[in-house]
């Protein structure tokens, strides 16, 4: 095998530890020796060993003269665990390959000059792009203080999220919704807004896959959200944000906070909107490093209008609805050559329905 595959190799592993590492970044680390490999880890838990720890200690035999290959450069820091790269230079490992550097200031670089001053060889920029995007999440976060924002959106083919009743449920098909959900799952937040929740009464839970519950977020400037929707009587692990002014409505507060709701309360412009930059920055500085944003219209429309994400998947399903729900309303767009252009990434075929992934 050569660099390139086990950089592979350690992609895969990493992605074992989403939904449970964050805000951390997702590794995967292999240990080679004599063209065999003799460890293999990953970064299972936010706080716990990091994979390239774990590599060593999974080793079958001593990793002096071996070669590491790990996604995302070593640290060089103490942070929650001792520095990886002192356990590397300890342990005499010979080379390390790495598939791109960490952003960190604390870390860029650093762990990598460290590495060639002790005399370990080090080979970088390994599949770089791949390890990059399989980061994107921690990538934005540790750079911006903001979390990184995709808009999930169930559509029909005339651009409807939902019949003029609001009665049409789902859309698209079981497959669909089981991607969903294993979406939902790598994430750290689900976030929709209160008509979301008063109309459709989503639990934005983790059902149709295995994986754990992301944290809820409710968009809900009147602070009108329906006390007693499934969201608020499932798991107690819901932030609602609303306008600051709302702050001495005690007794609606008082009540929510009995189910084990936060709040978030932001000052509101002019306009008695909520500022979603001002809302993503409250966010990132609990230590959310990832959003999915599943609705509904008013919602997208203000994400899309103030250009608060970073990436779109839209799920489309084969049928007409005519009247109906659109995606999204007046963005303040009214010519087609001032129209907001997305990078198409990605298309597949989920059952019936059409997945399209777009970049900003």
């Amino acid at each position: 095998m050569d660099d390139e595959s086990y950089i592979k190799l350690t992609l895969e592993l990493a992605r074992k530890g989403s939904g449970f590492v964050s805000p951390n970044p997702l590794v995967g680390c292999v240990i080679v020796k004599n063209e065999k490999i003799i460890g293999a880890g990953y970064h299972q838990k936010y706080g716990e060993s990091h994979a390239e720890i774990n590599a060593i200690n999974n080793a079958t035999e001593p990793v002096e003269d071996s070669t590491l290959y790990v996604n995302l450069e070593p640290c060089s820091h103490f942070g929650k665990t001792p520095p990886c790269v002192d356990a590397i230079i300890q342990k005499g490992i010979r080379k390390v390959v790495v598939g791109t550097r960490d952003p960190n200031p604390l870390v860029s670089g650093k762990g990598i000059e460290k590495l060639i001053k002790s005399g370990i060889e080090v080979k970088a920029g390994v599949l770089e792009k791949e390890c990059i995007e399989l980061n994107k999440f921690f990538f934005k976060y540790i750079t911006k203080k903001s979390p990184y924002v995709t808009l999930k959106i169930a559509q029909t083919l005339d651009g409807k999220i939902a019949d003029l009743n609001y009665i049409s449920k789902w859309i698209t098909t079981t497959s669909s919704r089981k991607f969903v959900h294993k979406m939902r799952a790598g994430y750290d937040t689900v976030l929709v807004g209160a008509g979301t929740v008063n109309l459709d009464n989503p639990s934005l839970t983790v059902r149709l896959t295995e994986g754990r519950n992301p944290k809820r977020i409710v968009l809900d400037t009147g602070l009108s959200s329906n006390p007693e929707a499934g969201i608020f009587q499932t798991e107690k692990n819901v932030i609602i944000v609303t306008a600051e002014k709302n702050s001495g409505k005690k007794k609606i507060i008082r009540k929510f906070e009995e189910q084990g709701v936060d709040f978030i309360f932001i000052k509101t412009a002019g306009n008695e909107r909520l500022s979603l930059n001002a809302v993503l920055k409250k966010i990132g500085k609990l230590g959310i490093s990832s959003v999915l944003v599943e609705g509904g219209n008013r919602v997208f429309t203000s994400f899309i209008k103030e250009r608060a994400f970073d990436e779109v998947v839209t799920f489309i399903s084969p049928k007409y609805l005519g009247n109906g729900i659109p995606v999204i309303g007046d963005i303040g767009i009214n010519d087609i050559r001032k129209s907001l252009k997305l990078k198409l990434v990605k298309t597949e075929i989920i059952e019936d329905d059409v997945y399209i992934e777009m970049k900003k």
